[in-house]
């Protein structure tokens, strides 16, 4: 555990000055107020009037994100249709959009899946935060495109480009869309700090153990069932009357023929002393 804080501590330091050395052209903690998170990139405050602003996630903790960063995936705007950022871009090169989502009302997949476009192109389909990572934890989503003589290329889908980037989250069959936060990064994915994995291998080592010791009590049943011939304790109380020994000595045996001989001998001897 000590391992996993020393080395989370180091890359929040590393990525901290990536990003100081990078354009964060835009930010937004959605529903929530203005925000500089672990690794330096600010957030400001969230300024949209369409659809509601919620703080419903503050009443959990989210997994995968750090303490100081817990507001950015606490609070969210959602909407009961489709809903979008407005972000002025006017410089060229390449972008990455950052949408960081988590789950906090819902219990279960399938009940809030929706979409995320950027100029009207599909770049996050069904989108079902729970179905990804369960409930109450970080999950960000990385779309990269690029600006160049007045065209938007996302997905090798080119389009013209006014300088206005929009960022929708479209509706979809199922409840309504929603966003924690998002960025947007002068750069490519390899300038773009990542959330640590989920620490699902150690809980399933736990696991197999505890089945490998359940499996084992059933085992050991079964050896000892299967021995009911085998030498019992000493402790052991027998059952049923103690035999007599045949080789132990007996005196009663000795009297009955000496009482037979001393009752034939004695008549005997007193008709003889009549003589």
């Amino acid at each position: 555990m000590m391992d996993f804080l020393f080395a989370f501590f180091l890359t929040s330091i590393f990525f901290s000055q990536v990003c100081e050395s990078k354009d964060i052209v835009y930010g937004v903690n959605c529903g929530g107020e203005a925000h500089t998170d672990s690794n330096g990139i600010k957030y400001s405050r969230d300024k949209l009037s369409d659809g509601t602003a919620s703080d419903f996630g503050r009443r959990m903790s989210i997994a995968r994100a750090s303490q100081g960063d817990q507001i950015l995936y606490q609070t969210e705007r959602y909407h009961f249709k489709t809903f979008s950022y407005t972000v002025p871009l006017n410089r060229e090169g390449n972008y990455v959009l950052v949408l960081k989502f988590s789950e906090v009302y819902f219990s279960g997949p399938g009940q809030k899946v929706f979409d995320v476009h950027l100029n009207g192109e599909p770049v996050v389909s069904e989108l079902d935060i729970f179905d990804r990572v369960g409930k109450g934890v970080a999950h960000d989503d990385y779309v990269s495109f690029s600006i160049k003589g007045g065209q938007l290329n996302v997905n090798g889908n080119v389009m013209p480009f006014d300088g206005k980037l929009i960022v929708s989250f479209v509706r979809g069959s199922y409840d309504n869309p929603k966003c924690n936060a998002f960025y947007i990064l002068r750069g490519t994915l390899d300038d773009v700090p990542r959330l640590p994995e989920p620490a699902a291998e150690e809980e399933e080592e736990e696991e197999e153990a505890d089945d490998d010791e359940e499996e084992n009590v059933p085992q050991q049943q079964q050896k000892q069932q299967q021995q009911p011939n085998g030498p019992q304790s000493t402790f052991q109380k027998k059952s049923g009357r103690p035999k007599r020994n045949p080789y132990e000595a007996d005196g009663s045996s000795l009297i009955t023929p000496i009482v037979m001989a001393l009752a034939i001998v004695v008549p005997l001897v007193l008709c003889l002393c009549r003589l």
